[in-house]
């Protein structure tokens, strides 16, 4: 695999991924496809825009002839599907544009790679998929419990991949990875909305108590293990990808406060969501028998955030503004 085609490359986890493929792989180039949608940001990308081994194309993966004709003209040997709507609060508003992209999407990326005979296609996925998880953790290999649409358009994404590996022999791997956090993501989810409101004395929305547990790893660290299944894992299967480490919402909302010097008292306990999950885990035995590990700790992690939210407000500045707070409002607004 020498050239990629990194689908929802513009965003939160596959900026940063194409950054670390960049760093790490000299001869690699790599092709960013994205249809740049609210949450898709070239600011994402600015310090590898003169890298000749890098190139731009806006598009959606749900064009056929648009995704083949970039697959042909580049020379494409693998893709790595990070393209998704991803927000469980959106997915309650706008579920079809998540089946649309989550579903269909993948679909169209999969009979490429099946049409042009490549070497893989990576399918990013999340924890989500096993729903909530009151005890122990999640095996690779156990049921799909989806909760939300967003969940649900994941999980059919993934049995999609499956299908085509089954059916077809396309080479697919899939990750499924815990909570990220870290620069570049946008600041509807819970740590870059806490951080970015701190900062700016906004009271933070907390769902319900606050007492829901989340694996959060830093992004750097999911982007080493998507490599390490990509070029390491045994087609048709699936790895799970987190720290093992749990938090509630509401300490990393206090720590987040603490490292800013704010009150406690910013904290706001809202309404919950409808069908919200109590609690994520991976069980990671099968990930960290190919000899990855997440090597921050969810300190380290969160401390690093902070400080590049504090040092880039050029970056969110201009993303909270008026259609960023049209969506707040609608979300947050009398709860």
């Amino acid at each position: 695999m020498r050239n990629l085609l990194v689908t929802g490359g513009a965003g939160f986890i596959g900026s940063n991924f194409v950054r670390y493929l960049l760093d790490k792989y000299p001869d690699y180039r790599v092709v960013v496809y994205d249809k740049l949608t609210y949450a898709g940001n070239l600011d994402n990308l600015l310090d590898i825009q003169d890298d000749p081994r890098y190139t731009f194309v806006r598009g959606d993966i749900c064009d056929v002839a648009r995704v083949e004709a970039v697959v042909q003209e580049y020379d494409i040997d693998a893709i790595v599907n990070f393209a998704a709507e991803t927000h469980v609060d959106r997915s309650l508003m706008q579920p079809g544009s998540f089946i649309q992209t989550d579903v269909y999407g993948t679909y169209v990326l999969l009979e490429a790679a099946r049409k042009f005979g490549l070497e893989r296609v990576h399918q990013v996925s999340t924890d989500e998929v096993y729903g909530q998880v009151l005890e122990g953790a999640s095996l690779e290999t156990d049921p799909l419990i989806t909760r939300s649409p967003y969940s649900a358009s994941k999980a059919a994404g993934d049995l999609m991949c499956l299908a085509y590996f089954t059916s077809f022999g396309v080479p697919v791997t899939i990750t499924r990875g815990s909570n990220n956090i870290g620069p570049y993501q946008y600041p509807e989810k819970a740590v870059p909305l806490f951080i970015t409101n701190a900062i700016d004395d906004i009271p933070l929305p907390l769902y319900g108590d606050g007492r829901q547990m989340r694996d959060y790893q830093y992004v750097l660290d999911h982007c080493e293990g998507i490599d390490v299944v990509l070029h390491q894992g045994v087609p048709g299967e699936i790895y799970n990808l987190g720290t093992s480490v749990e938090t509630e919402n509401i300490v990393m909302a206090r720590l987040i406060l603490d490292l800013l010097g704010k009150p406690h008292s910013l904290i706001q306990h809202v309404t919950d969501r409808p069908g919200h999950d109590r609690r994520y885990s991976l069980n990671c035995d099968k990930i960290a028998a190919l000899g990855w590990r997440s090597r921050h700790s969810f300190e380290e992690a969160l401390e690093k955030t902070v400080r590049w939210y504090v040092d880039n407000e050029w970056w969110w500045r201009k993303i909270k503004t008026g259609e960023y707070w049209e969506y707040y409002r609608r979300q947050y607004e009398g709860r």
